[in-house]
């Protein structure tokens, strides 16, 4: 078997695909527990131009979500990174440098993460929440992190906010029309995605908030 998730995901992950990597975070099972509870993530951040925004679109619903930070936004932006700290949402690992595991060795990959977890052990924050830039980690990486502590944090559905090619609306339906009690969910506080985010993250706040949902932060 190769030794590495060779597969570009899908809106919603199959439950094929969770099984094969069953050692990877892909929702909460909270489906048994009665509780209608969805996980919203975002990537890529912290920057000025976006993730502000996110916070206090967050706080309008009552809503929480865990934040997959680069090490290098927060060194770039620290004020940015303290409101996120001082928010009450979640905080988790990117890299450092946003590096795709297919095309990086163990040494560096392993490296540049914990160059990271680092900055967040010096904020406080010890949960070792930790998501592959892509989607995309070797299982030797995956096993070492594993190893040292680290939830590898996949997800249910994904919006695809920054491709250009998707409307505003159909990154709504993507999360609206797939997600479920416990999916872990996918967005961007990127300026790649910011136009579609932007658009469509109230509409799928304002859409489960209505049906009941709560929005809860990974820990």
């Amino acid at each position: 078997m190769n030794n590495f998730l060779k597969i570009d995901l899908p809106v919603k992950t199959p439950k094929w695909l969770k099984r094969l990597y069953s050692g990877y975070v892909w929702d909460q099972n909270d489906k048994t527990s009665g509780s209608k509870k969805l996980y919203l993530t975002f990537d890529d951040g912290p920057i000025p131009e976006v993730t502000p925004w996110v916070l206090e679109t967050l706080k309008g619903y009552d809503a929480k979500a865990t934040f997959f930070c680069i090490g290098e936004n927060i060194v770039k932006h620290p004020e940015v990174f303290q409101q996120l700290l001082k928010s009450g949402n979640s905080i988790g690992n990117h890299t450092y440098n946003h590096l795709k595991g297919w095309n990086t060795s163990e040494d560096i990959y392993l490296e540049n993460t914990l160059k990271t977890e680092t900055l967040l052990e010096n904020a406080g924050i010890s949960n070792k929440l930790f998501r592959p830039p892509y989607g995309k980690i070797k299982r030797r990486q995956a096993k070492k992190l594993r190893q040292l502590g680290h939830q590898i944090v996949m997800y249910d559905v994904i919006a695809y906010d920054w491709d250009s090619q998707i409307s505003q609306e159909q990154c709504a339906a993507n999360i609206i029309k797939n997600a479920e009690t416990g999916s872990i969910l996918v967005f961007h506080d990127s300026l790649k995605a910011e136009k579609n985010m932007k658009a469509s993250l109230p509409e799928v706040l304002q859409h489960f908030s209505k049906l009941g949902y709560e929005f809860a932060a990974l820990r």
